[in-house]
């Protein structure tokens, strides 16, 4: 047996590599082992254009938006399925001085496109706290990533082209022409296996920087709000009656585990910001796989050529794995040249 790629991964990364690849005509064999925590089974899903206190453009925003929105509504159409849910994001103003300063930045040519002009600000009152009004951003959205992560591998198991299992470097035997694992001839493998990257001996020279954040699942009554609100934290409605809030970032104690702290965080956070009674049901945490430069990891090993990776995408996965994994799909099959700030050879000093 035979395979053009063995994908390592199945969060958001190794799902988006494997769908293109396979909708480009290669033979995909899809690996992930269940019994490993995954940022993607944690992670809200948000897409933003604009992020931070000062607005601030998303690294490619202008690349990363269009292409995204477009890549996820045709996985939806050709499978018949739903996952991805376009949404704006409205950001209340937190003083007369912010407000001033957010109405200059939104006219700047590069901002414009992303901003929603005419907001109902009455429409949030009885339910956001949004003295001072704000704004909507635009080309936002949320992705269900566990319905995602759920219905690719469904494809890839109704192929016959889905492992669920470890695999390690150890697995393989690299051979002059080919990689061999289980006695199937492998053309290239690639490790989409998000913050375990660490571990990889063959991708540990990597300058990770992995982030802990925590989110928490709420229940609420009557709140007919359907954007997403970020104010400090997000408030995110995943369906009638149901939200989600976060996040919280933590450098340090890098563990799957989820802290009083962290819950007492994002519940002072949300108490000022949203007016209606809440309760709390649930609370997650997750490891973030985020890099020293805030740019992924993307390509082949500068010793191994038929072994590569695809991982780093921090938080920010949703938005960034579609342009990359395209790109990344193009440089595997037809030669083009990955994105040079998020292509390895950047650290191959580091090896």
């Amino acid at each position: 047996m035979t395979a053009d790629f063995l994908i390592i991964g199945q969060g958001v990364a190794g799902s988006v590599l494997a769908w293109i690849l396979d909708q480009r005509g290669c033979s995909v064999l899809l690996a992930d082992d269940p019994a490993l925590p995954s940022a993607s089974s944690v992670a809200a899903g948000i897409v933003n254009p604009l992020t931070g206190r000062k607005l601030v453009q998303t690294w490619k925003a202008d690349e990363l938006f269009p292409f995204l929105h477009q890549f996820y509504v045709d996985i939806e159409q050709k499978l018949g399925v739903r996952f991805f849910y376009p949404k704006n994001i409205y950001r209340p103003f937190r003083s007369e001085a912010e407000k001033n300063d957010y109405l200059a930045i939104t006219t700047t040519p590069e901002i414009l496109p992303y901003v929603s002009h005419g907001v109902d600000n009455q429409l949030y009152s009885a339910y956001i706290n949004n003295p001072y009004g704000g704004l909507e951003v635009r080309q936002a959205g949320w992705l269900d990533l566990n319905e995602f992560v759920r219905i690719i591998k469904g494809y890839f198991i109704r192929k016959s082209q889905y492992f669920e299992g470890s695999v390690s470097y150890n697995d393989l035997i690299i051979r002059d022409k080919d990689i061999l694992w289980k006695d199937i001839s492998i053309g290239n493998v690639i490790f989409c296996d998000g913050v375990q990257g660490r571990e990889n001996p063959l991708f540990n020279w990597l300058p990770y920087n992995p982030v802990k954040g925590q989110i928490l699942t709420a229940v609420v009554e009557n709140y007919p709000i359907k954007t997403i609100v970020n104010q400090g934290v997000f408030i995110l409605p995943i369906r009638d009656g149901l939200l989600r809030v976060g996040a919280t970032y933590s450098w340090h104690d890098l563990d799957w585990q989820t802290t009083d702290d962290g819950r007492s965080f994002l519940e002072s956070k949300v108490q000022a910001l949203l007016k209606i009674p809440y309760q709390i049901v649930g609370q997650h945490a997750g490891i973030r796989p985020s890099t020293k430069d805030r740019r992924p990891f993307v390509g082949m090993h500068p010793n191994y050529p038929s072994i590569g990776i695809f991982g780093g995408l921090g938080t920010k996965g949703v938005s960034l794995a579609p342009y990359l994994a395209e790109q990344f799909a193009r440089y595997l099959l037809d030669g083009e040249e990955i994105e040079p700030e998020a292509n390895i050879s950047r650290y191959v000093s580091l090896l």
